[in-house]
C-alpha cells in the first residue's frame, strides 16, 4: 500500500474543470459553425442561417435544421456561384459534406486553440 500524505487538492477543481469543459465545448461549437459557413451551400443563405438556429452553443451537437440540409448535405453538386463545381470556372467551397472538409482543413487548428486557451 502507498499513503500519499501532505497533498491538498483544491476543493473547487471539480467546478472549475467543469466550466473550462463547458467553455471548451462553447467555443468548438461556435468555431465549427463559423468554419463551416464557407462550405454550406447557399442559395438564399436559409442553409447557412439553419446551422445557427438550430445549434444550441455549448452542446456539442451542431445542427442544420433546414427541411431540405440532409438531401443538400449528401447530395449538393456544388454548382452554385461559390460551389466546388462553379459552372463560371470560379471554384469555391460550397458544396456536400461541408462538415468534413471543413474539419480536413481547420481540425488542427480547432484543436491547437482548445488546448491554447482551455488547458
Amino acid at each position: 500500500m502507498i499513503r500519499f500524505t501532505g497533498i491538498t487538492f483544491n476543493p473547487n477543481f471539480a467546478d472549475n474543470a467543469e466550466k473550462n469543459f463547458e467553455r471548451a465545448q462553447q467555443y468548438v461549437d461556435s468555431e465549427v459553425l463559423r468554419l463551416s459557413d464557407p462550405y454550406v451551400p447557399m442559395l438564399t443563405g436559409t442553409l447557412k442561417k439553419s446551422g445557427t438556429l438550430g445549434t444550441v452553443i455549448g452542446s456539442g451537437v451542431v445542427e442544420y435544421t433546414a427541411p431540405y440540409a440532409k438531401e443538400q448535405y449528401y447530395n449538393n453538386a456544388g454548382r452554385g456561384k461559390e460551389g466546388l463545381n462553379a459552372a463560371n470556372g470560379n471554384k469555391g467551397l460550397r458544396g456536400r459534406e461541408w462538415f468534413e472538409r471543413m474539419k480536413a482543413d481547420h481540425l488542427d487548428e480547432i484543436e491547437h486553440n482548445v488546448k491554447e486557451k482551455f488547458t
